[in-house]
């Protein structure tokens, strides 16, 4: 069974589900109206009150995941938690609500994860189209065929901050909704060249925004029901003549959900307005089904995350043969130190594989050039979180250990680390730990044995190991280098 929950900048929501075979098939869900987005004051900071109410949300979903019997969980944050200035204080209380760690993933993984969602629930795997997400507080246009996405962008524009710019008192008027329109296509103008309609044959609205509108548009009867650019004019032109929120009446829609109409019809406007866009179709699928999709592909070692190093690797010219020999060597010795966490495993090796993507750069100082580029870089299948632990290895392969110090403060990834240098180490000595009597434990210090001779028939491996020991020793750590009896 498997758990997604989204923590939106309107809704959070959770899903779960199970995999039937063919598809995820939803047991249990929830949706809350949090509206965190609203929740940022003048100076970007989430205010306590719009704290205190995620909190709240969260702990009534941990209930909920509590009292189902899970094999996987994965709770993702976007645009406001991606903005809020004290993210890092919210995100401290709100793992303590749910009971999970909370990853702030990016505008163009979130647009990934919501095209997979929407790909999963549609059988043309030839189909050639357009997917888009409005969201609370960003806006996603993914570009794709079948499975595969060919471009993906996201926009920093939302409902919330639509709503409430322009439609924070009780009043709706046509002046508010065309500076609305207006303030959107600033947004979308320069973006829609590789979203171009003749690129695509379909174009799909993923969000519970398009959703939303559609079933106002459906169930109260205006223009020809579908959701064409005519119909949102229509709409728009009807909540003018309401002239008030308190004055809508519209059949199926609670009162909640006003404000993300709002918010939303201008923003889908002035997107169909720049892109020529004549009619899209609602799917019910989007990022909480994406989420769950990716968490049941990595279950099948089908991790996107391994594909986006590759293509990592071939975009800067790092030497694949390198590369490989840094990460069979840097696994080996970390498995040798009882490393109890299996997904930093993965880290340390993708870590040996990109460790020298730093030289296109330059040769000085390549690790810290590795480490931004690690850091900053579109790495599909990877959250901030992920890539900042990646970041970090890559600046700890070389040089002294003060730099990472509160990384070494962590026993496991003081393993992690240790296993990378060495391994690094050992592969410019043409050394392959899985083929040689190498032995290495760390302790309370760093026991490394090597076989008999080792260090006559490579005599600069003595030289580097020295250095070494002298980085360890430097920040307390004892580190004992003696060949096997």
């Amino acid at each position: 069974m498997l758990a997604a929950i989204d923590l939106g900048s309107n809704s959070f929501r959770l899903h779960i589900g199970t995999f039937d075979g063919e598809q995820i098939r939803i047991v249990n869900s929830a949706r809350e109206p949090v509206r965190l987005g609203a929740g940022l004051d003048e100076r970007g900071n989430l205010t306590v009150s719009a704290m205190q109410a995620a909190v709240a949300c969260l702990s009534r979903f941990s209930e909920i995941l509590q009292a189902t019997p899970l094999t996987r969980v994965r709770v993702v944050a976007t645009n406001t938690v991606r903005i809020a200035r004290n993210a890092r204080t919210f995100l401290q209380i709100a793992e303590k609500a749910i009971g999970y760690p909370i990853e702030v993933i990016s505008g163009e993984e979130e647009g990934r994860l919501i095209y997979m969602g929407v790909a999963c629930a549609l059988d043309d795997a030839s189909e050639r189209r357009l997917v888009i997400d409005i969201g609370g507080g960003s806006t996603e246009l993914v570009l794709g065929q079948g499975s595969d996405i060919e471009e993906v962008e996201s926009f920093g524009i939302g409902t919330v901050s639509t709503a409430l710019r322009f439609f924070g008192g009780q009043k709706i008027t046509e002046q508010a909704f065309e500076s609305a329109i207006l303030k959107a296509r600033s947004y979308f103008e320069d973006g829609m060249k590789p979203f171009h309609p003749r690129l695509w044959n379909v174009a799909y609205g993923s969000s519970g925004t398009m959703r939303t509108i559609a079933d106002v548009i459906e169930k109260n009867a205006i223009g020809d029901y579908t959701l064409s650019l005519r119909n949102l004019r229509a709409l728009k032109d009807w909540l003018i003549a309401c002239g008030r929120q308190d004055s809508i009446d519209l059949v199926g829609v609670k009162p909640e959900r006003i404000s993300v109409i709002l918010g939303g019809l201008p923003v889908l406007i002035g997107l169909s307005e720049e892109l020529g866009l004549k009619q899209l179709w609602p799917i019910e699928a989007g990022l909480r089904m994406g989420v769950l999709w990716d968490l049941h592909l990595r279950s099948r070692s089908k991790d996107r995350r391994r594909e986006s190093i590759k293509r990592f690797l071939r975009r800067h010219g790092v030497d694949e043969q390198r590369a490989a020999a840094a990460k069979s060597n840097a696994r080996t010795l970390y498995s040798q130190l009882n490393p109890e966490d299996e997904e930093l495993t993965r880290m340390v090796s993708w870590a040996a594989q990109i460790h020298e993507v730093g030289m296109v750069v330059s040769h000085t100082g390549f690790h810290k050039h590795g480490a931004y580029l690690a850091l900053h870089a579109d790495l599909p299948g990877f959250t901030q979180h992920e890539q900042e632990v990646l970041s970090t290895l890559v600046l700890a392969q070389k040089g002294n250990l003060r730099k990472v110090s509160d990384t070494i403060a962590d026993p496991n990834l003081a393993k992690a680390v240790l296993a990378l240098r060495l391994g690094i180490i050992f592969m410019h000595a043409r050394i392959n730990p899985a083929e040689e009597d190498i032995k290495l434990r760390m302790r309370q210090r760093i026991d490394l044995e090597l076989p008999k001779g080792t260090l006559s028939v490579h005599p600069t491996l003595a030289y580097w190991l020295g250095k070494e020991q002298a980085n360890w020793e430097e920040i307390g750590i004892d580190f004992l280098v003696r060949p096997l009896v």
